[in-house]
């Protein structure tokens, strides 16, 4: 159950290659709000990258990385715009933490948008081999639970940055 009040968080969630830096940063600039990213809290909090993370510790330590950066974002003091790592939806106590810390927007693309978004990005992990089809599969299975989160739903594969970011404020004034 969301708190009784106007939350002052903005929480961007969606597959890597969904834009949540770019838009985040956006966000940032068009609110004064502070943006805190995901790949920077899991180096803060593990000392490595994602794929690092994943690389040493395997899948069950990369998730305990993203919900450690999860929990360092929502303890950045209101109001803020935080992008969470794709991958903690699948913890059920982060869905909740989540419910509970904000407004939660959804920024969705379609698979080979993301794929060609994250093509490159060498801290990213779960790249190696054909993107497209893990970008397939693994929206089958968190699209829904992203769309059960989301308070917005902005389609950033269709839409530029600018009106992205318009789209968010137009359905959540910066207060």
């Amino acid at each position: 159950m969301r708190a009784e009040r106007d939350p002052e968080r903005l929480i961007l969630i969606g597959m890597m290659g969904s834009g949540k830096t770019t838009i985040g940063r956006l966000l940032a600039e068009a609110t004064g709000w502070p943006y805190v990213d995901n790949d920077e809290l899991v180096r803060q909090a593990r000392g490595s990258t994602a794929r690092e993370v994943l690389a040493a510790d395997g899948e069950h330590g990369l998730r305990r990385a993203e919900s450690d950066a999860l929990a360092l974002a929502l303890d950045v003091p209101e109001p803020a715009i935080v992008g969470i790592a794709a991958g903690a939806v699948l913890s059920h106590a982060d869905r909740d933490r989540l419910r509970d810390a904000g407004t939660v927007v959804w920024l969705r693309a379609d698979p080979a948008t993301l794929a060609a978004r994250a093509a490159g990005a060498a801290h990213r992990p779960w790249l190696d081999g054909d993107a497209t089809a893990w970008f397939e599969r693994t929206a089958a299975e968190r699209d829904r639970i992203y769309d059960s989160l989301a308070d917005i739903t902005v389609d950033t594969g269709r839409t530029a940055p600018a009106e992205a970011v318009a789209e968010v404020l137009r359905a959540h004034p910066a207060r």
